[in-house]
């Protein structure tokens, strides 16, 4: 009888745990019937190249479409984060329809990628390399965190709430994102290669990514090491894939929906970033709207993730 009702506690209780850790599965599509706005410095860096949005997918869908190598990668980075494949071509796809062009053939991402070897690039704002700025006491906080996940998250929320737009010690710092202060290259463009990642989203997933597909630690004292990966598909394919999986990740644990189902919506987080402090943002609106009575607020895609589902019948025939 005693070990009956030891059961039956143990079976009620991991009820209770399977329903705390429920997520309510968001549906395929767009929640938007029609596009969101595209941001202006989209459109007019397109029209500087004179070239359309329609074009640019175009020719990535091509790309995909005309290189079998290239969804193999695809696949097998997929494979190894647990996601469907349709999650890193919408980020892809979406990245070089409203970002830069894709190049015509895989192998200009090898040659570029070469490139970087013979480069001298730093990480730097106004002459101070960020491997010494992050050593300022205001980075202290961040110091016992061994995750690069968790420590660049730290280093870039001490950046917003004590240097971003602010004068400190006499020195005035921009009113812009960490990534684009101090990981920008010495020339224009902030993001590289087939999914067009920044330097520091690449050192945030580093561990993830050293775990899951070996590759080598990216070091922030070795700039022209992070472009190399980021501009190798062989090497970015896995950084893409960990940062679609932090996101979906992040809105089940946090804000409690499961988009593993939605490339739009990852694409929109691709593209947007930050997805955990958006689901906690998410979280307590929901929070807030259930405490009134009002249904919950699905996540919602941007203008690059609406693209997305729209054009996922058409990319899920590449597959």
């Amino acid at each position: 009888m005693k070990k009956l009702i030891v059961l039956v506690l143990g079976l009620a209780l991991a009820s209770i745990v399977a329903t705390a850790n429920a997520a309510t599965m968001v549906p395929s599509g767009n929640r938007n019937s029609v596009q969101p706005d595209i941001p202006g410095a989209s459109s007019r860096r397109t029209q500087a190249t004179n070239t359309t949005f329609q074009a640019k997918y175009r020719k990535v869908y091509a790309l995909l479409q005309n290189d079998a190598d290239l969804r193999a990668k695809i696949r097998k980075a997929a494979a190894a984060y647990g996601i469907d494949p349709m999650h890193i071509v919408g980020a892809i796809v979406g990245e070089h329809t409203y970002n830069v062009d894709a190049y015509d053939r895989l192998q200009t991402y090898y040659v570029k990628a070469i490139s970087y070897l013979s480069s001298k690039l730093t990480f730097a704002y106004d002459g101070e390399d960020v491997s010494d700025f992050i050593q300022r006491p205001e980075f202290k906080k961040c110091d016992g965190m061994h995750d690069s996940y968790d420590l660049w998250e730290c280093r870039e929320q001490v950046w917003n709430h004590a240097f971003r737009g602010k004068t400190v010690g006499g020195e005035d710092f921009p009113n812009d994102r960490f990534g684009a202060t101090f990981f920008q290259p010495y020339y224009a463009g902030q993001t590289f290669g087939l999914g067009q990642l920044n330097p520091l989203t690449a050192l945030q997933m580093s561990d993830l990514v050293h775990k899951v597909s070996g590759l080598p630690e990216l070091d922030v004292s070795d700039p022209n090491a992070v472009y190399k990966t980021i501009m190798d598909p062989d090497l970015t394919l896995p950084y893409v894939a960990a940062t679609i999986r932090k996101s979906i990740d992040a809105y089940r644990s946090i804000a409690g929906f499961d988009i593993s189902k939605n490339p739009g919506l990852t694409a929109t987080l691709y593209n947007v970033g930050n997805p955990e402090q958006r689901a906690y943002a998410l979280k307590a609106e929901n929070d807030k709207r259930r405490a009134e009575g009002e249904p919950e607020k699905l996540p919602e895609e941007n203008y690059y993730g609406w693209l997305v589902n729209d054009k996922l019948d058409e990319l899920k025939t590449l597959f």
